[in-house]
């Protein structure tokens, strides 16, 4: 299955959630999208939850089916945490996200394209693969012929500050994996356990 082009500010509706991480989509119309979104609709399955809850994640970390279910299939080989836990832990991990949590970029796609348009370095290398698993202690820099890119420098002034398990240094634009993130730290609006349930419901 190929990855999802379509409208994401109708994708985010549908899902109530905001994919971008900015919350413009779902800012000012908190429904399903179509002519029936603000009206009622029937209670959802317990598969239909479990579905969901899946689409979401995936959709938030830009994933394809094969990728999503390829890294869940791996999180359950980690022998130390859950299994819920281990996935998020490995979705967080890809370069592609760490661009993003490091504030390199401001949506998840822009640090995916980032990464595509091999603008970015891990260890000093240039690295153009965005499903990449970052290791701790990994640094992850901009090619010097990329540092003035006009999107990583709005990125980077528009940056609040970093989760507790990176650190990033703007004068540089270098950062580092410190360490692998806690559960704690990450959204909270996901139920991981939602997606173990409907992996394994579907064998």
């Amino acid at each position: 299955m190929s990855r999802y082009t379509g409208p994401k500010y109708r994708l985010s509706r549908r899902l109530g959630v905001s994919l971008s991480g900015t919350g413009k989509e779902i800012a000012n119309r908190n429904y399903a999208p179509g002519d029936h979104g603000a009206g009622r609709r029937s209670k959802p399955s317990d598969y239909g939850i479990q579905l969901a809850e899946k689409q979401k994640v995936r959709y938030t970390y830009g994933l394809t089916e094969r990728q999503f279910h390829n890294l869940f299939l791996k999180a359950g080989k980690v022998r130390k945490g859950t299994h819920g836990d281990n996935f998020l832990s490995l979705l967080e991990r890809r370069l592609d996200n760490m661009v993003y949590r490091l504030g390199l970029a401001t949506t998840r796609q822009q640090a995916r394209q980032l990464v595509n348009h091999g603008h970015i370095l891990v260890d000093g290398k240039r690295l153009d693969v965005p499903s990449y698993e970052v290791a701790v202690g990994q640094e992850i820099s901009v090619r010097e012929k990329s540092q003035k890119n006009v999107y990583i420098q709005a990125a980077v002034e528009a940056q609040a500050g970093t989760l507790p398990f990176v650190e990033f240094d703007k004068d540089t634009l270098k950062g580092t994996l410190v360490r692998e993130p806690e559960r704690a730290e990450l959204d909270h609006e996901y139920n991981e356990a939602l997606i173990v349930e409907y992996y394994n419901r579907i064998g």
